[in-house]
């Protein structure tokens, strides 16, 4: 029964934008977003045990790339900009990862890093992209009479991509190629005794998750209508991996409850009316703390608490 809950979540999220405030509908669609990029890290942590610190890089190319490719005049093609973005996203994962993929445990967390900081420092440091200032998107996107500037048609647009990467992610945990990333996440030298290409499998992964990432990059882009650096720091592949930690990692529900609980929580410590002056300016702190409570007390994730314990 479990494995067709996100039937009436679906259902239940698409009748939900009557009921809400453009204030609750973007912090809802804001959690879309983030929930399919930690989706996107799910399936190379959970998945296939590569822990990385530097997804960031592909969510930030694939925002950028959604603003160099709309139009300087006039409304871009939206399914163009979103191919864009995840071909450009997969195409650097293909790079990274076939050279990070020859580095294994700490060294291959700090090879991804090297990689995410280059991608930042060029967007960062040259004129390419507007530098430290970033850029802005002249006008959303549009196919036929789907307006990425409608702020309902967005919701249902974030929604459907959240959806289809979900459901994307689920198939291929039953299919072989998910069966093979789980042994190898258990143990790779004897899957490659087995005669796998551990490899390979490890470089689709990493690519599909790249792509996945460059999706959520390129949401981010119509939602907020400007892209900047930061989006490729190391802050904000720390930031997903805290998501995944704090819902429960090799889950795909825990992805999206992480998702859903970091930016709850996030907009609750920077809110003065809620929490005072001080609080609020110092959220980062408070929010650390909170998340470091819910590791000690939950181990297994916010998940733990939705799923039945042995007698």
């Amino acid at each position: 029964m479990t494995r067709w809950w996100p039937l009436p979540a679906v259902a239940l999220l698409a009748a939900l934008p009557a009921l809400l405030t453009p204030y609750t509908s973007d912090l809802v669609v804001q959690v879309f977003v983030l929930a399919v990029f930690a989706l996107s890290l799910e399936l190379l942590v959970g998945m296939t045990g590569l822990v990385s610190l530097g997804h960031a890089a592909f969510y930030g190319i694939g925002a950028y790339v959604a603003v160099l490719a709309s139009p300087a005049a006039g409304a871009g093609n939206l399914l163009v900009l979103l191919g864009a973005s995840v071909g450009a996203a997969a195409l650097y994962a293909l790079f990274v990862g076939t050279f990070s993929l020859r580095t294994r445990g700490v060294y291959f967390i700090m090879v991804t890093l090297a990689f995410s900081q280059m991608a930042y420092f060029v967007f960062h440091d040259t004129g390419l992209a507007g530098g430290s200032d970033g850029l802005f998107l002249a006008r959303p996107p549009t196919l036929g009479p789907l307006d990425a500037g409608n702020r309902r048609q967005f919701y249902y647009l974030a929604l459907a991509a959240l959806a289809i990467t979900y459901a994307l992610l689920a198939l291929l945990r039953r299919s072989r190629f998910g069966h093979a990333l789980a042994g190898i996440r258990v143990n790779e030298q004897r899957m490659r005794a087995a005669g796998f290409a551990t490899t390979l499998y490890k470089l689709a992964a990493f690519v599909i998750a790249g792509a996945l990432a460059g999706l959520a990059g390129c949401l981010l882009a119509l939602k907020d209508g400007a892209v900047n650096p930061e989006l490729l720091s190391w802050h904000e592949s720390g930031a997903v991996l805290l998501m995944i930690i704090l819902g429960g990692v090799g889950h795909l529900r825990g992805a999206v409850i992480g998702a859903l609980a970091f930016v709850l929580l996030k907009e609750l410590y920077s809110t003065p009316a809620v929490v005072g002056d001080f609080l609020a300016g110092h959220w980062p702190l408070t929010l650390g703390l909170t998340i470091i409570a819910f590791v000690a007390l939950l181990p297994r994730g916010l998940i733990g608490l939705f799923e039945r314990r042995p007698r």
